[in-house]
């Protein structure tokens, strides 16, 4: 796949002490290699982002966020489009978030209302200071925010990456990994042992982890549970509730009764 460049900001400020940045994703777009002399927090209020950072690539689901440290070398894009939201922090201000570099990380509805809040603020028309106190109340909810494991590993090498592509873009493909392997030219043994080595998981796992990711994106669109089993290939509606409350500890339908009190809460601060 070709992604398409998008271009970074330039002649822009340092954060004092945060700077939000909204930008609509197209599909197929990315940020190329790029690094910013303050903390960035990489944030989709829908879609699902692609992040490449540290030697290694990931996706991160609407429900989830990507910190990354002062002067980390990083690309951004998504493959099918993506509300974006940027939050630099001042370096000194990270300093006390997060340590041991990238990290990915569980964005509660909380914060999530506060990101929105905060890009529909009017810098120039902040006379009571309230601009301020959103920006420490989002860095008091980034101090109390726990890593997670999560993240969807991305591969690097062109066939691997289009195996995952196509499987991102329809999940509800049946093909097996025998399969696969004959379209990539190689066996499933062999395509078996490069998953792994670039994933660090099998193509199984993988693609259990993708239904979910999916599932988070489309139910958090509205789409309905019982269009978002079919969509992802289940079987039955039972059967999608069953693996989405294994991974979420909760049903789909209360996952998206949350996901729209959070989408209530914080439509205040929207920017069209």
């Amino acid at each position: 796949m070709q992604w398409i460049p998008l271009a970074a900001p330039l002649n822009v400020l340092p954060p004092n002490p945060m700077t939000m940045r909204v930008q609509s994703i197209p599909p197929q777009h990315q940020f190329s290699d790029h690094f910013h002399h303050w903390n960035q927090m990489v944030y989709a209020i829908s879609g699902v982002l692609t992040v490449v950072a540290e030697g290694r690539s990931f996706l991160i689901s609407p429900s989830q966020a990507a910190w990354l440290p002062t002067g980390n070398v990083h690309r951004v894009g998504s493959l099918l489009g993506a509300e974006f939201r940027s939050v630099w922090v001042r370096d000194d201000l990270g300093e006390s978030l997060f340590s041991g570099g990238v990290a990915v990380f569980a964005v509660s509805p909380l914060l999530k209302a506060l990101i929105i809040e905060a890009a529909g603020l009017d810098i120039k028309r902040d006379a009571d200071g309230y601009r301020d106190r959103v920006f420490q109340l989002i860095i008091d909810q980034l101090r109390r925010a726990d890593p997670v494991a999560s993240a969807l590993p991305w591969p690097i090498s062109e066939g691997l990456t289009k195996l995952c592509q196509e499987l991102f873009e329809n999940p509800a493909d049946q093909r097996g990994i025998e399969e696969w392997g004959n379209t990539l030219g190689m066996s499933g043994r062999t395509l078996a042992r490069r998953f792994h080595a670039e994933t660090g998981t099998s193509l199984r796992s993988w693609r259990r982890r993708l239904r979910l990711f999916r599932a988070i994106e489309l139910l958090e669109s509205g789409m309905g549970v019982t269009a978002t089993a079919i969509e992802l290939g289940y079987s039955s509606v039972s059967a999608f509730t069953y693996a989405f409350r294994t991974e979420m500890k909760g049903s789909p339908r209360t996952y998206q009764s949350g996901a729209a009190r959070g989408h209530a809460h914080g439509a205040k601060g929207r920017v069209p």
